[in-house]
């Protein structure tokens, strides 16, 4: 059974902050040194005894917000950077594109199974349709170019704005409709999961 800060094996988050920990001392003594500072300078600077730097150095004394704020300010240091955080991972979306065949497909969802979301661009090229099926429900939208799509007995052409709708049962096929670039989107649910259109524009008169 996976403990409740990580998975087995795996060090929880207790145990990682008592390692950052661990090494603030030393690398107080190594930042200290690198600026030819000595103890006593600091402990002028700062306002903290020289007996307690020398213990915070040492690891015998526990970093604390109190200790550090005034030592980070002394060596002109971020506060992360001093103690040796490890840095936040970047929570926007970074995902590597997929290209094959012409066409540069980029995630837009990160989380497996359900509705997916693609950013696409088709690149134009030989080739006749080859129309084929599979199981689920395709949303497109057009955002430049234009977008040929077979599907069954249609063969149409979509523009920027443009969107369609249909079952991947279906055969089908989409491809450039000109000699430019087309740039589309696309919602695919592997288990034939269809957007919800919660507003609709109100006809006019």
């Amino acid at each position: 059974m996976a403990d409740a800060a990580g998975e087995p094996g795996e060090p929880g988050a207790a145990d990682r902050i008592d390692a950052v920990l661990d090494e603030v001392g030393p690398r107080l003594r190594r930042i200290r040194r690198e600026r030819g500072a000595t103890l006593e300078a600091l402990s002028e600077v700062t306002g903290i005894s020289v007996s307690t730097l020398s213990r915070l150095e040492s690891g015998q004394r526990r970093p604390s917000l109190e200790l550090l704020l005034p030592l980070a300010r002394a060596h002109k240091l971020p506060l992360d950077e001093l103690v040796g955080a490890p840095p936040v991972g970047d929570p926007r979306v970074r995902s590597k594109p997929i290209v094959r065949d012409g066409r540069t497909m980029l995630p837009l969802t990160r989380r497996p199974g359900g509705l997916q979301a693609y950013k696409l661009v088709q690149q134009p090229g030989p080739g006749e349709p080859d129309p084929r099926t599979h199981e689920g429900y395709e949303w497109l939208y057009v955002l430049s170019g234009r977008l040929r799509l077979v599907l069954g007995d249609h063969d149409i052409e979509l523009g920027p704005g443009e969107a369609a709708e249909f079952d991947t049962r279906v055969p089908h096929w989409f491809g450039t409709a000109g000699e430019a670039p087309v740039e589309f989107l696309s919602l695919f649910g592997p288990q034939g999961e269809r957007m919800h259109v919660r507003a609709r524009p109100r006809r006019q008169d």
